[in-house]
């Protein structure tokens, strides 16, 4: 029989281990879920970002909403375009940070790192807190619990994302095919009625602080761009994807585009049509559902809804920033730990990592949406300004076949997004986002002091070079011992197979003890020298530290074993004395020998 032509059902079959295969990777509409719930359900919070800041000139300013939310829309379609040549660029994922690194050089790749990190930080944050906002709009009396909301939904997102990504991205399939449905109900119910249904919230003095001019319309562009968050996950998330990858992730992009574009542009025309105006108690988006569906259950399913997807939209962060710690631990950018990878897969560490910052900025800021936002849109701007202008390179020196349309595209879209920024920033700087002023340069200057920590360790330890040859030296194996047992055998049988030379080592405060033990080994005869030390003040680990390093100073290489009885049910471990351990811990740290643990597994 030739090799290779065996029929399928006679090949032998190897089972996956768990994590293998593409099981636990997403298809196109499982990334829909994974990965877009953020961006998608930013239409929450960034339509009233724009109306917060028209209403400043007078309600009549609440009009300019639709033309705000148009010019919003085509930067949507830039990014989105963008995003998908960023994913066809860099598949291995990373988003603006890979873009950084190959085309723009080390120190700008850091400020993308840098801002990504607080974007994904503040995404978590932000949509927990929207979503308590939501839910006290249905239900007044959360009002004053909105903290202890947030935290729990941070918890239920933590549980779900260490259990793996696809996993998670199956638990939000139907939050998101609702939420979608929602939004799509409100504009089509809306724009079907004539006027508004009902009317929900108290009504607010509007205090008139602007004019309506370039300014306050370039703040509430800016303002509302924090719609757009979450658009780059996608490029962020590309080995979390069935292959074909590029092409799966792709498709993913362009249904969040078209989504965000179609809910962003229904419910900037319902704004401007019924002259929708912040009332005390209630967001912009519950009145717009009050006027869609009225005030009946309607009403407090569709905001229960709305929670529902803005607690899951954090998951975008669960599914991104693990992967991007993951790149910068690869880059020695951050420790290596953060590149750790367990069988789902999962990059445990940063999902840890994600929620304890989370949980920090919560408990600081009281889960207060509107504190958070202007933090959250300056790190979106940067990653997305770097990505452009990354792309922008990449065209110019490739130069493949119609490069010059697609860096004329990406160089608009950086410019759109430079200018928002920039006046987000100043506008914003005394309201909070002196924060990311400070915080984006420090975890540069946290990236770069790892790098430099790394690359001292590759250099001391000789990493790239030849090293001197093997020397052989003389070995002495340590094994502490208590007393003739079946543990001592075990221990001394293992010691005899790692050095040529054993001692036998124990510590006793009592003479008679000490007599005793001798005569018992003499009696039992292993052919291996018992070696017994007086310990008057019944100190165990600091002879025996003592007794190695006399060893070791005589230039032989000096392996300790240590038996360590386990037993098989962990509710037994307790009842074992830890002093094996305790002994091993202060010989790795005062010496520089070998240190064995050697397991004595029992029936109990």
């Amino acid at each position: 029989m030739a090799y290779g032509l065996a029929r399928r059902e006679l090949r032998p079959k190897v089972p996956l281990q768990h994590g293998e295969g593409d099981k636990h990777h997403l298809t196109s509409l499982e990334g829909l879920a994974a990965l877009s719930l953020d961006a998608l359900s930013s239409v929450a919070y960034g339509p009233e970002a724009i109306v917060l800041v028209l209403v400043t000139a007078g309600t009549a300013a609440v009009t300019a909403t639709l033309p705000v939310t148009l010019a919003i829309a085509l930067l949507l379609a830039v990014l989105v375009v963008s995003y998908g040549q960023v994913i066809a660029v860099h598949p291995e994922g990373g988003g603006a940070y890979a873009v950084a690194k190959k085309e723009l050089g080390p120190r700008t790749s850091l400020l993308a790192a840098a801002s990504l990190v607080v974007d994904y930080v503040l995404t978590v944050t932000v949509s927990l807190a929207a979503g308590a906002a939501s839910l006290a709009s249905a239900f007044p009396w959360l009002g004053e619990h909105l903290l202890e909301v947030c935290l729990i939904g941070l918890a239920l997102l933590t549980a779900v994302n260490l259990r793996g990504v696809a996993e998670s991205a199956r638990v939000l399939m139907l939050p998101t095919l609702l939420f979608v449905a929602s939004m799509v109900g409100i504009i089509v119910l809306g724009l079907l009625r004539a006027h508004p249904v009902a009317v929900v919230g108290s009504a607010q003095p509007v205090r008139v602080t602007e004019t309506l001019g370039l300014l306050l319309l370039l703040k509430a562009f800016s303002s509302g761009c924090s719609a757009l968050t979450g658009v780059e996950a996608i490029s962020n998330g590309v080995p979390a994807f069935r292959p074909p990858r590029v092409k799966r992730a792709q498709r993913t992009e362009l249904m969040l585009g078209a989504l965000l574009g179609l809910m962003l542009i229904g419910l900037a025309v319902l704004i401007h049509r019924d002259h929708v105006i912040p009332r005390e108690g209630v967001t912009v988006l519950a009145q717009l559902i009050a006027g869609s569906y009225g005030t009946g259950w309607p009403y407090y399913a569709t905001n229960l809804i709305v929670t529902l997807a803005l607690l899951f939209a954090a998951n975008t962060s669960f599914g991104g920033l693990p992967v991007l710690m993951s790149l910068l631990a690869k880059d020695h950018r951050l420790p290596h730990l953060f590149g750790l990878r367990t069988e789902r897969p999962v990059y445990r560490w940063g999902v840890v990592a994600l929620a304890l910052l989370a949980a920090l900025l919560l408990i600081a800021v009281n889960a207060d949406t509107h504190r958070m936002i202007p933090l959250f849109a300056i790190g979106v701007f940067i990653g997305f300004t770097i990505s452009q202008i990354g792309l922008v390179r990449h065209w110019a020196g490739q130069r493949p076949p119609g490069w010059l349309p697609r860096a004329v595209l990406n160089g608009f879209g950086a410019m759109l997004t430079l200018v928002a920024g920039l006046v987000l920033l100043t506008t914003k700087f005394l309201e909070g986002a002196w924060v990311v002023v400070v915080a984006v340069p420090l975890l540069m200057l946290l990236f770069a002091r790892i790098a430099r920590y790394y690359t001292a360790v590759g250099r001391e330890l000789g990493l790239g070079r030849v090293p001197p040859p093997v020397r052989r030296t003389d070995s002495l194996v340590i094994v502490p011992v208590g007393e003739v047992s079946k543990l001592a055998q075990h221990a001394l049988t293992a010691a005899g197979s790692l050095g040529r030379e054993v001692v036998a080592v124990a510590v006793h405060d009592d003479p008679a003890k000490a007599r005793s033990l001798q005569e018992s080994w003499d009696s039992w005869d292993p052919g291996i020298r018992l070696d017994i030390i007086d310990s008057p003040h019944r100190s165990l680990v600091e002879p025996i530290v003592a007794y190695v390093r006399r060893e070791a100073a005589t230039g032989r290489q000096i392996a300790v074993l240590i038996p360590e009885v386990e037993p098989r049910h962990r509710r037994y471990q307790i009842l074992q004395n830890q002093r094996g351990l305790l002994l091993a811990a202060a010989l790795r740290a005062r010496t520089d020998v070998i240190v064995c643990i050697l397991p004595y597994r029992l029936d109990l």
